[in-house]
């Protein structure tokens, strides 16, 4: 991991912890580094250099709108109006590590095909804590390419418990 990732996430850390909205702008800025990721018109457009850093920053705004703190809104914006948007993912991945730490827990990335309830949620979070021995914060990216089931990324450690990995295992058996 860069230094540069480490300082960005570290700022974005103090700064929403010291306005009290760490988990809320967690989440928030965790769902949009998913979108980030997942939608390569997005990602070529935010990550474009050649469009003016206010139309890119604009476009954060109007994705964010009234549906994110404002917080969250301008960390995104910063993010992107730097000219660091192709570290976007990278920089709140570490930002959520380190909010995460300061609760002495780790971060679990789940696939899933569907939207998790939040029992769901919690089962999930003390079955995965229970499997690795830590205590786990369950972050949901609902992901079509799962299929059914889901994967769990803690760290290094992936569980697989998706339905086209069984298929696969299947295929690999016949």
């Amino acid at each position: 991991m860069s230094n540069r990732v480490d300082a960005y996430a570290r700022a974005i850390y103090e700064i929403v912890a010291a306005e009290g909205f760490l988990a809320e702008a967690e989440d928030e800025l965790f769902r949009f580094a998913r979108t980030f990721e997942a939608n390569d018109d997005l990602r070529m457009a935010l990550s474009d250099p050649g469009i003016p850093a206010a139309r890119r920053q604009a476009v954060v705004e109007d994705l964010l709108g009234g549906k994110a703190l404002i917080a969250s809104k301008a960390i995104a914006s910063f993010i992107v109006g730097i000219g660091r948007a192709s570290h976007l993912p990278e920089i709140i991945d570490r930002f959520v590590e380190l909010s995460a730490e300061s609760r002495s827990r780790e971060v679990a990335e789940v696939r899933s095909a569907v939207a998790l309830s939040d029992e769901q949620v919690s089962r999930l979070a003390a079955a995965l804590g229970k499997a690795t021995g830590k205590q786990v914060e369950v972050k949901v990216v609902v992901d079509d390419s799962v299929l059914g089931g889901i994967v769990a990324r803690i760290g290094d450690i992936v569980i697989d418990g998706s339905v086209r990995n069984r298929i696969d295992q299947l295929k690999e058996q016949i």
